[in-house]
């Protein structure tokens, strides 16, 4: 993998729009299992864990500063950190007319997390060497025509693991995702990054031979290899 100067050029996002609706999760009591006895489990929804670990976009423009949130949340330990919130302080570091008629670029994300004390990094990847990022990044796809941020989770096999802000948690396969990616990802670098993240060991298809894959915390080297330095790590 080698920085990339195309991944500072105004990649335009229209992102995608797709109707939004709270799903929460429930409890379910369930009795006369066994006399005397009532057994209380946690359910969740269909649409609640499609969107486990993974921020919801609520605009049209908005993918990036999910994506970016998710990142934040799940991989650096910001719990407060919300979509609109990003969304604010990315059109501080941006021009709004721009973002009003193309939307927000994968510089745009970096001048944004910048701000915050992190460092982008933007990297172009061979397709051979995809199963090498052990990082969860941000990746621009071509949707039918639309270009949409992503969280790119875990390349393994055939298999590509994706957090999209619009349509949910979903497994590409490699062709799929080779034909929309552009061969850019961007990572974000700095200290708090927790090598155990839920974004690294998402849920598998319920096949035995999609259990093969096998998910564990990132190796110090790995880190060092993508920009982080020895202070971050401690």
């Amino acid at each position: 993998m080698k920085p990339s100067y195309l991944s500072w050029m105004p990649l335009l996002v229209l992102g995608l729009s797709l109707p939004f609706f709270d799903a929460q999760a429930a409890s379910v009591r369930l009795g006369n299992i066994m006399s005397g006895t009532v057994i209380q489990k946690d359910v969740q929804s269909i649409r609640e864990r499609r969107f486990e670990n993974l921020i919801e976009q609520r605009t049209d423009f908005s993918c990036g500063a999910a994506s970016l949130a998710t990142i934040l949340k799940h991989a650096y330990g910001q719990p407060s950190v919300t979509e609109e919130s990003v969304l604010a302080g990315m059109l501080e570091v941006s021009d709004p007319e721009v973002v009003r008629e193309r939307g927000f670029s994968l510089l745009d994300l970096k001048n944004y997390v910048e701000t915050l004390g992190y460092r982008g990094r933007g990297y172009e990847v061979a397709p051979e060497t995809l199963d090498e990022v052990s990082i969860p990044v941000i990746v621009l796809l071509d949707l039918d025509g639309y270009k949409h941020f992503v969280v790119m989770k875990k390349a393994s096999g055939d298999r590509v693991y994706v957090g999209d802000p619009a349509l949910g948690n979903r497994v590409m396969s490699r062709d799929e995702f080779m034909a929309s990616w552009n061969s850019i990802i961007f990572a974000i670098v700095g200290e708090g990054f927790d090598r155990n993240t839920a974004l690294l060991d998402p849920r598998q298809p319920l096949t035995a031979h999609r259990m093969q894959d096998i998910f564990a915390p990132v190796p110090r080297q790995k880190l060092l290899d993508f920009g982080f330095r020895h202070a971050d790590l401690f």
